[in-house]
């Protein structure tokens, strides 16, 4: 695990029964959608009605809108993490070489970024609020998460160059949804073209 991540607040672990953990992550399926928009768009009675679960409950498991970016953030970072080569418990000798990996793999680890960065003013946000880490660099901790997502994308698509190519991609279209140059659906499926037309590309050399 990154050394960041010991620098965010302490939160309750998610819930075990099976029960629980199933609108425990409808909760967070939910506010995901809010958290795009901004923290203060991260209504926690909204997200609640949305999410078809009682208040209290969401308030058992989120007393505030922040903890709720927080614990979002967390689980997006967590399956960033099990994408990386690092986690998979090899290094560069297990990535996939070019042409491997189908263009809907590449898609799908490439998307998992593009909405960690729409809900990146958000989890900014969110850090600057949370007196636990008042003192703590938040662009260290969002510079060392693109890092991981370099390495995670390389690590699927097998090419560094590819990687970057499409972390550039998700700038432009996450600044594009942002300015409403793009919906949410015309830049996600602008990017999955993009994985497709790359991974293509590798095939054929």
């Amino acid at each position: 695990m990154p050394e960041f991540h010991s620098d965010l607040p302490p939160m309750a672990p998610p819930p075990t029964l099976p029960r629980q953990r199933i609108r425990y992550t409808r909760i967070l399926e939910v506010a995901a959608g809010f958290a795009r928009k901004g923290l203060d768009s991260v209504v926690l009675s909204e997200v609640a009605a949305r999410a078809d679960v009682p208040l209290g409950t969401l308030y058992r498991y989120f007393p505030s809108a922040t903890q709720l970016v927080l614990a979002l953030y967390r689980k997006q970072l967590g399956e960033l993490l099990a994408g990386s080569p690092q986690a998979a418990g090899h290094g560069a000798a297990g990535v996939h070489a070019p042409g491997e990996v189908p263009a809907h793999a590449l898609a799908g680890a490439v998307m998992e970024i593009f909405h960690m960065r729409l809900m990146q003013p958000a989890v900014e946000q969110s850090l600057n609020r949370v007196v636990y880490v008042k003192d703590t660099d938040t662009t260290r901790l969002l510079r060392e998460i693109d890092s991981i997502a370099e390495k995670a994308v390389t690590a699927v698509s097998g090419d560094a160059a590819i990687s970057r190519v499409l972390l550039l991609t998700v700038t432009g279209l996450v600044q594009a949804v942002r300015c409403r140059r793009l919906s949410l659906f015309e830049a996600e499926e602008d990017l999955k073209k993009a994985c497709s037309l790359l991974s293509k590309a590798t095939e054929a050399a």
